[in-house]
Formats: structure tokens, sequence, C-alpha cells
């Protein structure tokens, strides 16, 4: 038998348990080498091995089907009857909500039974999307068994602070990722609309605005959220700064978590109950980063070298507090930055 057929069996036989490197490879008596090019030749035959700082190596229990019923479920009572629809595969969820909130698409009924249901929080969702799409126009690799989330909120608030609303979600999320799919280490989020597991980008977030085309002013917001959860078919490169939310939890527990908390925090939308989150999961204050100005329709560093800076901190409007070499600050509303995480 070779070593990854032994280390298959291994995890099978104990399908959901933890091993470590180490002690497979006691087991096995092998090298820990040899057992870590086991488990990668197994992951890119499409096997789901989960692994976690500390506790090692796992062959996931099959997750359930993340359903409308099952986010309904794991919603809290207030949101229940709010719209949800979900999807196997789509073009684009922030696509379909958008063309749901001009009337161009069928809306969701309002729980089993149900009338129409408001605009304002109604969710799209799906597991795979053919046309994803990031900051910038720039395309989004949404492959199969991910979460692809769109909420549509009406704004009750003044439109000059609609970075809160990415600030906002971002912190949601975060916050939803810890709750709920017990990571050993605490999501964090890269200014202004990333979240991150062990260094690595599990999630991005795109906020568009949908125009009342009579009066000229943004109706809707539709909040798109995209998170990783395997990284089976992951081109080479992206998997250099690409992580997923690996690991066996409820994806319906988690969009619901998701939705339940960006509602809570766009309600009457109030910085203070999410701006200190938001803060104490920021990776970037204190660190050196690199700014991009303007607006690029790839990625900048690949042009650009960027305007050194240290990061001081996040503003009370989710503006990114930067300090350059020579002395000047700046509080940064819009642009790229980046840094090696």
């Amino acid at each position: 038998m070779t070593v990854k057929e032994s280390v298959l069996q291994a995890l099978t036989e104990n399908k959901g348990t933890y091993y470590s490197g180490g002690k497979l490879a006691e087991i096995l008596g092998v090298s820990r080498a040899a057992v870590w090019k086991a488990i990668r030749s197994l992951r890119e035959e499409g096997y789901r091995i989960d692994a976690v700082t500390g506790r090692g190596y796992c062959l996931t229990v099959d997750r359930a089907p993340l359903t409308e019923e099952g986010i309904r479920q794991a919603l809290p009572l207030r949101y229940r009857n709010n719209g949800i629809c979900v999807y196997d595969v789509i073009d684009s969820t922030n696509i379909r909500a958008r063309q749901i909130a001009a009337g161009a698409a069928e809306a969701p009924k309002a729980g089993p039974g149900g009338g129409p249901a408001p605009l304002h929080g109604t969710a799209v969702i799906a597991l795979q999307q053919t046309a994803g799409k990031g900051r910038l126009g720039r395309s989004f690799f949404s492959p199969k068994e991910g979460i692809y989330l769109s909420i549509i909120v009406r704004p009750d608030f003044d439109l000059s602070r609609s970075v809160l609303v990415t600030v906002a979600a971002a912190a949601a999320v975060a916050e939803a990722i810890d709750a709920v799919c017990g990571q050993q280490e605490e999501a964090m989020i890269k200014w202004v609309n990333d979240v991150y597991l062990g260094g690595k980008k599990v999630c991005g977030i795109l906020t568009e605005g949908i125009t009342d085309f009579e009066s000229g002013q943004i109706d809707h917001l539709v909040i798109g959220i995209g998170i990783n959860t395997d990284l089976e078919g992951f081109p080479a490169e992206l998997l250099e700064v690409a992580g997923a939310v690996e690991g066996d939890y409820s994806r319906a527990e988690l969009a619901a978590q998701i939705i339940a908390r960006v509602l809570d925090y766009l309600e009457n939308i109030d910085a203070r109950k999410f701006m200190d989150s938001y803060r104490s999961k920021s990776l970037l204050t204190g660190r050196q980063i690199r700014v991009f100005k303007g607006v690029y329709r790839a990625d900048p560093e690949k042009d650009l070298t960027g305007i050194p800076a240290r990061v001081l901190g996040i503003d009370g409007d989710g503006g990114l507090e930067v300090i350059y070499a020579d002395g000047s600050r700046e509080t940064l509303t819009t642009g790229e930055v980046t840094v090696r995480l």
C-alpha cells in the first residue's frame, strides 16, 4: 500500500477526527514530508481534507445542502419572512439581486406560502457563479461549493456615508465566521472589503448602488459577499493568496448569521455598533503598506510601485489613516493598498 493510500485509509476510518501530521507519520512509519505530499495529492484528486493549525488533518464530513429552508430556520425570527432564493449555479448573485430590485426578475416570496417579500433584506444565494465580479470590474473566481450571497438593502441614511455599508458587511462576515465555523484563528479584515484567515483571503465584498432613473437617486444597495469554502479547482496563481473557510460547520447557519448581522448593523446605521469590531480585526493597523491611488482594472502591483506608508488606524467613517515617509498624513476613502500578509 502506498503512503497516499495509507493516509487515505487512516483518515477514512476516522472520518471527522483530526490527526496531526506527526501522529499520521508515526502510525504509518513514514516522514511528515511524505504525509504532506500524500495530503496534497489527495486534495488534487478531489478529496476534501481540512487542515487546522494545532489539530492536524481531517477528511471532512459531508456538509448539509445549502437550502432556502435551512437558511430561513437559522435566521432570527425577525428575519424569517425575508425574501430568500438559492441557486446551485448562477451568473452572479449581484446581477440577479439588481434585476429583482429593478423589477426585471421575479422577487422571492416572504416565507413558505407568503406573499411578495419587501425588497429590503432580500437575499440571493448561490453555490457557484459563472460571472462573479469584484471591485473595479475585476472578475471574482467563484467555483462550486462556495457561498455567494447578495443582500438588497434600502438605505435610510445619508449616502455620503455609504463606505460604512462595506465596513459593516466586513465586520458582520468576520464575526459570523468566528461564531459559526470553529476556526483556530480569528477572522481578520484587510481594508476595506476583504476577510482573511491565516493570512489568506477567504472573502471579498462588493457593494453596488441601484439608481432610480426618475429621481436620479440611489434607491437600493446590493451587498455582494463571496466566501471560499473549498480550494478545489483554484488555479495555482490564486492559491498563493486565496484561503478557504474549511471544516465541518453549517453553511446555512453561516449565511443566516451574515444576513442577520448585516441587517442589524444597517438599521439606522450607527458606526459605533460595528466600528470597534472592525478596528479590532484590522490586519493593517501598524503595518507598512503601499498605497495605489486611482482606478485600476487589474492588479496595480503589476504596473506600479505604489507609495510607501504606515497605517495608523481606521477613522470613524471607515477611512484608512496613513502616514507617509515625509511625515504627511492622509485618510484614504478610495484606492488600493497592498501588504505582504
